[in-house]
């Protein structure tokens, strides 16, 4: 039996725990705070290709790369993607190089840099990973001025 740690989580889960079998706790936990989910992005319709843009959503706090409103933020973006074990796959094609949902769905361990490893939770911005400080939000550029905005994943 895997011991539980003073977070309520179980030692090494994300390896060890199938994704369906996650407590809720477990699977926010995934979560490495880098906010690159909640940058806008633009798909090639011809290949399928997906490019990040630093295009914020409008909730994204840009100190923190948290949502400011995750538990009612279907309020204001309807459209947000509610990612679970069930939606994962359907959703891979948009999702960071460097998401732990996508790492532990294609079976690879996490990065050193993710909190779970690192026990810190600054340690995604403290490497560079992040997109605290990149970001501006999607009410400052009109839809058509996005592809302006295309970066590169930082990793």
């Amino acid at each position: 039996m895997a011991e539980i740690d003073r977070n309520g989580l179980r030692e090494r889960f994300w390896a060890n725990v199938p994704m369906d079998k996650m407590t809720q706790k477990e699977w926010e936990a995934l979560c490495d705070g880098c906010g690159k989910c909640c940058l806008n992005k633009l798909e090639d319709e011809e290949t399928g290709e997906v490019v990040l843009t630093r295009v914020a959503c409008r909730l994204l706090d840009d100190s923190t790369c948290l949502c400011s409103q995750y538990p009612i933020r279907h309020q204001f973006v309807p459209e947000c993607i509610v990612m679970s074990p069930k939606t994962i796959a359907e959703n891979m094609y948009w999702l960071p190089q460097t998401c732990a949902y996508r790492l532990v769905t294609e079976g690879r361990d996490l990065y050193h840099w993710h909190p779970l490893i690192s026990g810190d939770p600054m340690s995604v911005h403290e490497a560079g990973v992040s997109m605290r400080g990149l970001t501006v939000p999607e009410f400052e550029v009109d839809d058509d001025d996005w592809e302006n905005h295309i970066i590169e994943e930082p990793t």
